[in-house]
């Protein structure tokens, strides 16, 4: 990437993220892309919020120094336990002309004007649960919708070892399924809270009832990003926009490029990094 570039950096503690990089790149192809794998350090989803707060916060200042302007938390568990300590404490420090913005806020809106019932679903890791961040979110905009939450634990493991269609795989996403829609039957929108969820979507559509709506997050998130920099001018014009991708990892590239790829659905060339 040219020094002169100003790319939007997208990280994620693993693979996840290129699902919303994937949409980020349907919706803004003409921008160029940082992402950033802490596939070394993954999951994030057990670690404690010091530790996610640290981790996130090394990588959103390596992102800075590599020319990003912009940085998307494309992780559920950094955007629930690290962005607002960030974004209050870290960004008028580090550099108060810069921003980072994450995946929790911009789906909660969604949602919220998806639901009939009022009662909603979130499928997420075990950080993501832990932190009550949908809860909170969706509470502060629509205080009469119930969430109801789901820890899935061995989700993330079944899409990075790709051992999502077999019956192991499909004993542990109908266990899930089944123990959310057992607590709270009135349920009539599940929200997948975690980004690598979205590669379970038809394997998890086999066991949901056909009136429950499964909303993923790159979409969202994309169309989001999208009117924020119509919102903030001032930032778009800071975004180089050569249609340029990056894509780093603290792990293994041969891994990294092989895993990507199934996320991104195109053949990458990543390189390893360390900071």
């Amino acid at each position: 990437m040219n020094n002169n570039r100003q790319a939007i950096g997208v990280f994620d503690s693993g693979y996840g993220g290129l699902s919303i990089l994937n949409e980020f790149l349907k919706e803004l192809p003409e921008y160029d892309f940082i992402y950033l794998g802490d596939n070394a350090r993954s999951p994030y989803g057990t670690r404690s919020f010091d530790v996610v707060y640290d981790y996130t916060l090394q990588a959103v200042e390596q992102l800075f120094s590599m020319g990003c302007e912009l940085v998307i938390l494309a992780c559920n568990t950094a955007s629930a336990k690290a962005l607002r300590t960030i974004q209050q404490c870290d960004l008028p420090k580090i550099n108060p002309n810069k921003r980072v913005l994450g995946v929790i806020r911009p789906s909660v809106e969604e949602i919220g004007l998806l639901t009939k019932s009022k009662h909603v679903g979130v499928f997420g890791t075990v950080g993501t649960v832990r932190s009550n961040s949908y809860p909170l979110e969706i509470k502060k905009l629509f205080p009469d919708i119930k969430v109801i939450q789901e820890a899935c634990p061995m989700w993330v493991p079944l899409v990075e070892n790709n051992e999502f269609h077999t019956e192991g795989g499909r004993y542990f996403i109908k266990k899930n399924i089944d123990s959310l829609l057992k607590r709270e039957p009135e349920i009539d929108t599940i929200i997948l809270g975690c980004t690598h969820y979205p590669l379970l979507r038809d394997e998890i559509r086999k066991f949901l009832p056909d009136n429950i709506q499964l909303i993923s997050q790159g979409e969202i998130v994309a169309n989001s990003l999208k009117d924020y920099l119509v919102r903030h001018p001032e930032m778009d014009v800071r975004c180089s926009k050569k249609s340029e991708r990056e894509f780093y990892t603290t792990e293994f590239v041969d891994s990294f490029e092989e895993k990507a790829s199934r996320f991104l659905n195109l053949s990458l060339r990543a390189r390893h990094i360390s900071y």
